[in-house]
């Protein structure tokens, strides 16, 4: 995407990235939008970076995004539909999805219980809790998904190996 200055028009709760630190950025600002990706929004002001909830995209002048899924027949938590709720969270400084990225180790799901292990690309990455909130918001929205449990695990350690060819491709990598 595109940088380009948007206005806020109300004020909007936001996380500094990397710290994942709460900001609140005020109504009747400029901003620059970084990245629209997943439904979340990255911005920068006055040199720090933030994520917007997709929830909040009003304030950017944009409307809200929301997963929609359709219930499977069989009364089931559907694996790709959980895959596609994975993919929708996004690193907010990386212009790639947590799947692509390679943080997803493994996915398991019973009785309307779906556990995600992951990873984050360092250990001491401050957005870690909010990509972990995000995981659990969106693959909640799937049909069926009763729990959601992520295991935020470090070991193995996250390296560019573990990217998809897709997302080397995208961060010019390959």
């Amino acid at each position: 995407m595109e940088r380009r200055i948007v206005p806020i028009a109300r004020a909007v709760e936001a996380r500094l990235v990397p710290t994942g630190d709460p900001i609140t950025l005020p109504g009747g600002i400029f901003v620059t939008l970084t990245q629209d990706l997943g439904g979340t929004f990255t911005v920068v002001h006055q040199g720090r970076m933030a994520r917007i909830d997709g929830e909040d995209a009003d304030a950017l002048g944009l409307p809200p995004t929301r997963l929609q899924f359709a219930p499977p027949a069989d009364g089931q938590v559907d694996r790709e539909q959980v895959m596609t709720a994975l993919r929708s969270v996004y690193d907010p400084e990386i212009p790639v999805n947590i799947v692509d990225l390679g943080l997803v180790y493994d996915v398991t799901i019973s009785a309307g219980g779906v556990i995600v292990t992951m990873t984050l690309t360092s250990p001491g990455c401050g957005m870690g809790p909010v990509l972990v909130h995000e995981v659990k918001r969106r693959v909640g929205q799937v049909p069926f998904v009763q729990t959601v449990t992520v295991d935020l695990v470090l070991d193995p350690p996250w390296s560019r190996d573990r990217m998809s060819e897709e997302a080397q491709l995208e961060l010019g990598l390959f």
